[in-house]
């Protein structure tokens, strides 16, 4: 399902495998209701984006933190308790594969799940 909504992202990038910039409805498509998963700074991490612009962010052996998303042209952007404001975050796709991507880090890989995956099976 997931998948299907961006297939055309995927046929644009698989010709030559050029990386993707995802536009915000094809961001919104990929993220509401589903949970990222991946690597942040080193650890293990789930992200749950509800569609009502909750997001909870889990990592082993740390409380979860609970915020806001939203997403603002071709930006995912997120906000948490006790941050000024929004962060920014482009999506990527590239030969199958998503990426976060910022101005100040690289890109930083994470994978897809239907639904709400905070636990591991």
């Amino acid at each position: 399902m997931i998948r299907f909504a961006l297939t055309f992202a995927v046929l644009a990038g698989a010709a030559e495998a050029q990386s993707v910039k995802l536009q915000g409805n094809e961001i919104g498509a990929l993220l509401s209701g589903n949970t990222a998963v991946g690597l942040w700074e080193g650890k293990p991490y789930r992200q749950y984006f509800d569609p009502d612009g909750t997001t909870i962010f889990a990592q082993p052996d740390t409380r979860s933190a609970r915020g806001e998303w939203r997403i603002v042209e071709t930006e995912y952007q997120s906000r948490w308790p006790g941050d000024a404001g929004w962060e920014g975050w482009f999506v990527m796709e590239y030969a199958g594969d998503w990426f976060w991507v910022s101005k100040t880090t690289p890109p930083t890989p994470f994978r897809m799940l239907e639904g709400a995956q905070l636990v591991p099976e």
